[in-house]
């Protein structure tokens, strides 16, 4: 199955994530950034086209051929479906209406999420808050894959298998690796969810339904933009635990490849990270990046030192009212 990984372990920090402190010294000496800390007006816009768009696509596709619906989804509706995960990634910030309307962005979350065809919004946003304040923790950020991920999927060969299932681990590993008590938005996304999925099935029929869903797997897996999973905290050089990816599909992927700006700044939206970087270029000029996300898949299946272990993990600093 190719080459073994040669990581045996995950990499290991002491120190505080980078971000922080980072963050501290770009305010210091740039305080004009703090104009950038906006939310965005148009993205609940184009959040409304693009569910449009999707519905469009689904009802002229209702009577095709199975093939065809598998290369349409691949090709254009799992595009549109995964810029709309990373849409509701900005949402999970509050870009869409402020945080002065929680409640809106999260109905506008779940609006978006119907064309994804499994509930998604609110879970996301509760594990992704950890994910930024926690980066690495061994216990709270469950963006890193699980030990049994990294000692079962160890050659090229299972790498590339990993990568196909990864709609699969992403999913289901924040819910085994750190269970939470389900809340009433969650339940409101799931019926939500479900009502309009079954809409969908005896309105359009089971070929729209699974152009819908299926898209969502196959844009999420082996696919050019779910290079970003891999690409923004996958360890590719000693030292460095976020890379930013500078390459033209940021232009639909709301700009999530600033991700050390967007980390740096998780309260600029994604429309203003370039101009985080046009402003402080002296902090981010020198850092790795990536330049393309299918090189990233690529490097990924096939350089032995880097794997699911490849990543920065912190001993677990938890405590109960860390957790609250």
């Amino acid at each position: 199955m190719g080459a073994q990984t040669s990581r045996t372990d995950y990499e290991w920090s002491y120190t505080e994530e980078p971000h922080k402190s980072r963050r501290k010294a770009i305010l210091a000496k740039h305080p004009e950034m703090k104009k950038l800390m906006v939310h965005d007006p148009n993205l609940k816009f184009i959040v409304v086209g693009m569910v449009i768009m999707q519905l469009v696509a689904a009802y002229l596709l209702r009577e095709s051929s199975f093939f065809t619906i598998v290369v349409v989804a691949y090709c254009f509706g799992g595009v549109l479906n995964h810029s709309m995960a990373l849409a509701i990634h900005e949402i999970s910030h509050n870009m869409a209406f402020g945080n002065a309307y929680p409640m809106r962005n999260r109905l506008i979350g779940i609006f978006g999420n119907l064309i994804m065809g499994i509930p998604y919004s609110t879970v996301f946003k509760k594990y992704h808050t950890e994910h930024h304040k926690y980066q690495g923790d061994d216990t709270l950020d469950v963006d890193i894959p699980s030990r049994f991920e990294a000692r079962m999927f160890t050659s090229a060969g299972l790498k590339f298998i990993w990568l196909i299932l990864q709609p699969v681990f992403y999913a289901f590993r924040p819910l085994l690796l750190n269970p939470k008590p389900i809340t009433r938005f969650e339940v409101l996304n799931f019926a939500v969810q479900a009502t309009f999925d079954i809409i969908i099935f005896y309105t359009l029929g089971l070929r729209s339904l699974l152009y819908l869903s299926g898209g969502t797997f196959l844009a999420m897996g082996l696919h050019p933009v779910a290079g970003h999973f891999i690409s923004e905290h996958y360890v590719f050089k000693k030292g460095y635990e976020t890379y930013s990816y500078y390459g033209p599909l940021n232009c639909i992927t709301f700009n999530v490849g600033y991700h050390n700006e967007h980390h740096d700044f998780p309260n600029v939206p994604g429309c203003y990270l370039p101009l985080v970087k046009e402003m402080a270029p002296e902090f981010y000029d020198d850092l790795p990046c990536h330049t393309s996300w299918v090189k990233v898949l690529y490097d990924f299946v096939t350089d032995p030192e880097v794997g699911p272990y490849a990543r920065v993990k912190r001993t677990a600093v938890t405590s109960p009212e860390k957790q609250e």
